[in-house]
């Protein structure tokens, strides 16, 4: 705050927020994540530091292919789609989100990359000639059981939207909703990565298993993040198994 402020008025504005509760993102405006400064408005979903993981697995995958297409889905702020924009050079990326306050910040943070920003619930606002193109699709879906909303720090639970929380009564609702659809707008030896939690990971990876891909769970311990990928029914991109990353 010292250094975001240009004055001491302001300054003292900025603690008063603070010091009421509001998320220090939302007192500055934006939000560090993977080495970029990601816009964030009051009301919107702070990037985790966790999903960093879940943006770097998804920038190898895309890395792998000369213009390879992205999607961000439940994007948020869009933080994921601008990290791997920014480590794989001519990705053509598109994301959505069903938040209109945190397509506003997307559209911010991804207007140099060129992305292409949806307002609606999940595939629903996507371009039709996007079925079946998708090279990478990332999730950052909600995923903390309803009956956990109360659980979460104050700033979660009086600071950020709800939807980008909730993920349904055991935590993955969205998610299976995501999974499910995938298969019908992935390239054919595209992948998908879901970001979930450590004990969620075997349902999720049963779900990825169901819509017709191969799971695997991949875990960084030093950022406590667990990502379930699904590839393509012989595409040797996964094993079904569990790594450390």
């Amino acid at each position: 705050m010292l250094s975001a402020a240009r004055t001491p008025d302001e300054l003292a504005a900025m603690v008063e927020r603070r010091a009421g509760g509001l998320p220090l993102e939302h007192v500055l405006g934006w939000a560090e994540f993977r080495g970029l400064r990601i816009a964030v408005e009051p009301g919107v979903f702070v990037p985790r530091r966790r999903t960093e993981f879940l943006a770097r697995r998804a920038a190898a995958l895309a890395g792998r292919r000369r213009g390879a297409v992205v999607l961000d889905l439940c994007c948020g702020s869009g933080a994921v789609g601008a990290a791997v924009a920014a480590a794989v050079e001519g990705v053509e990326l598109h994301a959505a989100d069903v938040d209109p306050a945190a397509v506003r910040c997307a559209r911010r943070n991804l207007a140099a990359a060129g992305g292409r920003v949806y307002e609606g619930d999940l595939y629903a606002p996507l371009p039709a000639a996007l079925r079946g193109r998708v090279d990478v699709l990332v999730a950052n879906a909600p995923y903390v059981p309803t009956d956990e909303m109360g659980l979460l720090p104050a700033e979660a639970r009086e600071h950020e939207p709800p939807v980008a929380l909730d993920g349904g009564p055991d935590g993955l609702g969205v998610q299976r909703r995501v999974i499910e659809e995938a298969p019908r707008w992935l390239a054919p030896d595209g992948q998908l990565l879901v970001e979930t939690g450590g004990h969620q990971a075997p349902r999720t990876a049963r779900a990825v298993a169901r819509a017709g891909l191969v799971p695997q769970t991949v875990v960084c311990e030093e950022l406590y993040a667990t990502v379930v990928v699904g590839s393509p029914a012989g595409g040797g991109g996964a094993d079904g198994g569990a790594r450390q990353s």
